[in-house]
């Protein structure tokens, strides 16, 4: 069994910081990619970031030069979020594509970040 565990959301003011970290926990012989996600209510979806196991990244454009991705180690996966506008509120999502007994898609439960105007 795997399991994606994320923690970190809360309730800050425009212009400030919050950092999100999930990590994957259970039988895992491999993962191949890590990326945070984001979904508001009427709304699909959407990619936020996300990290190759060779260490690429890739950023949604409105959160390039704001957000930052990056592995802890081989199982833990980070997203500081600073300069934070009322736009980036959303329920915030960890995805890991992981072998287990083989390769699947795994996601969080969610954890929710508020940002005030």
């Amino acid at each position: 069994q795997v399991q994606l565990v994320e923690s970190g959301g809360g309730l800050v003011q425009a212009g400030g910081s919050l950092r999100l970290s999930c990590a994957a926990a259970g039988s895992i012989f491999s993962i191949n990619s890590m990326g945070w996600y984001r979904q508001v209510p009427g709304k699909q979806r959407e990619l936020v970031a996300s990290v190759t196991s060779a260490g690429t990244t890739n950023y949604a454009g409105s959160v390039e030069g704001r957000f930052a991705i990056s592995k802890d180690n081989a199982n833990t996966l980070s997203l500081q979020m600073n300069s934070l506008k009322p736009e980036d509120t959303a329920v915030y999502y960890c995805n890991a594509r992981i072998l287990h007994r083989n390769w699947a898609n795994y996601w969080g439960q969610g954890t929710q970040v508020t940002v005030s105007s």
